[in-house]
């Protein structure tokens, strides 16, 4: 009689396990807190001299940053067709805006206590100084550049009709790690967290370098930082990353070799191409963990009918349920390499037959983008995926000279000898 009760029992212990596990340790975000990011930056007034916070107001004099701010994602990271979808399926909970808007004054709420760091059960108020015009401007400037009123930059002799101040943290990446960091959370197994690309760059190649975040993603540039004003060294408000195709196919190096210059019919030829991260001071890919490679190999005969083909990816493999463990990273660090082979045996016909190589860069898979046009409303026609490297090769006795002529992208970065400025430049 005794056992009749026991798996019920056994059940009900398990459901209430279950719930406590749901409810109190693992988070209802992919991430944990960190006290810099569980907030918002403070509310912020406007300084004396100001019109107002919002970034048109400060384009009054600093035009041709206003203009390149205007373009970057940054400008862009609350209305961003991706960030909302994805906000949508986390159910538009509060703490992802503390960097997509983290100005308290673009906020509609108030976070005054997260109670066991639960984010979903903090407790919240209204924003009486909350401006929805303003939280559209994202990464505003204010966001970085003010603080109690007063004018924050790198420079020490600035003369400005308001308030300034020389911030040393200008001049490092100590600028980029609030959001740029992002760490783990209870039963959150990630190698270096989530979004870990500041943890990636910390003693890298290009760290031990002198470079900084600024160095690839402010390129430096000598014009008036405000209208009027000296020619200075300053940097471009620009922060393109991993969703522009031009920023990440400028990372990467590719080469392709043969172990058969001039392969005939019924010969097994081995081809090996060799991806490196010529010009990241980070992993490649990195930010947001849905991001990938694929390295591809098509045979495709005279009417582009493709014969064979091989794909790999370089990413991050990730079990989300019931905790989430990050189970293999095979991604690039700086300044490594990975080769890539692939083998076919040529044919008796080898007329119109080619090989084509190709490195593919996916913000998110193919079912990810459906599924988030489906079920969370993605809307625009933002490419997720796009081609860094293409080359095509003859599998005839034109191969040698296809190789060794081959469009190599080769990214490399160089220092100038007066400055620190990233120098990513593709050859070909």
């Amino acid at each position: 009689m005794r056992r009749a009760y026991v798996i019920p029992i056994l059940m009900v212990v398990l459901a209430g396990a279950t719930y406590l596990y749901y409810t109190e340790i693992k988070p209802v975000v992919i991430f944990g807190l960190r006290d810099d990011y569980a907030h918002a930056i403070p509310f912020q007034k406007v300084p004396d001299g100001l019109a107002s916070l919002k970034a048109e107001s400060c384009g009054q004099c600093h035009r041709e940053i206003y203009e390149e701010w205007k373009t970057s994602i940054h400008a862009h990271a609350y209305e961003d067709p991706f960030f909302q979808a994805y906000w949508k399926k986390d159910k538009n909970i509060w703490v992802c805006l503390n960097c997509h808007t983290p100005l308290e004054n673009q906020q509609p709420t108030l976070v005054k206590e997260i109670p066991r760091g639960r984010v979903e059960k903090a407790i919240q108020e209204p924003n009486p100084h909350y401006d929805p015009e303003y939280q559209k401007e994202s990464v505003t400037c204010a966001a970085c550049h003010v603080r109690d009123g007063v004018i924050h930059g790198p420079f020490e002799d600035s003369v400005a009709p308001h308030p300034t101040k020389f911030d040393p943290n200008f001049k490092t990446a100590q600028l980029c790690y609030r959001c740029h960091n992002v760490v783990s959370g209870p039963a959150q197994f990630y190698n270096v967290g989530p979004c870990g690309t500041y943890a990636e760059y910390e003693g890298q190649y290009w760290q031990e370098q002198g470079f900084i975040c600024q160095s690839c993603h402010m390129p430096e540039i000598e014009r008036p930082v405000a209208l009027g004003g000296p020619v200075r060294k300053g940097r471009r408000h620009l922060w393109r990353g991993g969703h522009d195709p031009d920023m990440v196919g400028r990372a990467v190096a590719v080469q392709v070799k043969a172990d058969t210059a001039a392969p005939k019919p019924g010969d097994r030829v081995g081809f090996t191409l060799t991806l490196t991260n010529a010009g990241a001071g980070h992993k490649i890919p990195t930010g947001d963990p849905d991001r990938f490679f694929t390295v591809e190999f098509l045979v495709e005969d005279q009417q582009g009918h493709i014969l064979e083909q091989q794909s790999s990816t370089m990413g991050r493999w990730i079990l989300w349920q019931p905790v989430i463990v990050e189970l293999y990273d095979n991604r690039l660090f700086p300044q490594t390499s990975r080769d890539y082979q692939f083998a076919y045996r040529i044919p008796e016909k080898t007329d119109g037959l080619k090989l084509k190589t190709r490195v593919r860069y996916h913000i998110l898979t193919d079912g990810q983008h459906k599924m988030l046009q489906t079920k969370y409303g993605l809307t625009g026609n933002d490419p997720y995926r796009f081609v860094v490297y293409e080359q095509e090769f003859p599998l005839s006795g034109e191969l040698k000279a296809a190789l060794e002529h081959q469009e190599t992208r080769r990214s490399h970065v160089r220092r100038q000898q007066d400055d620190n400025s990233c120098k990513a430049i593709a050859h070909s």
